[in-house]
């Protein structure tokens, strides 16, 4: 199953929510939004600087974290970015491809 690296940093209203909610409790709700997708939140952090929080999802499949990332980010509570992460089997693959690419001035 797919593994997701996202980020997030709270507005200052979600900022607000956080320190009435607590941290344990946005951990809850992220694990249930996982589950409920079919997947796990492997990880979740709390974190200094220009993330807020950080952790990994694994979710069936892109739509899946897509449907996410619009849900979240229609709150308007927290700024999410998302990077897919690789397997190494992932990579080798990827390798093995044959393509076809000119770089810019070659």
């Amino acid at each position: 199953m797919p593994k997701y690296l996202f980020r997030a940093s709270y507005t200052p209203d979600g900022a607000k929510g956080l320190i009435s909610e607590g941290g344990s409790g946005r951990v809850e709700v992220a694990a249930r939004l996982a589950e409920g997708l079919g997947g796990k939140l492997e990880c979740y952090y709390f974190a200094f600087g220009e993330d807020d929080v950080v952790g990994i999802l694994e979710l069936p499949d892109n739509v899946s974290m897509a449907a996410v990332n619009l849900t979240v980010g229609a709150t308007g509570l927290v700024n999410t970015k998302t990077v897919v992460l690789l397997t190494a089997e992932e990579v080798d693959e990827a390798a093995r491809k044959s393509v076809s690419y000119r770089g810019p001035g070659d």
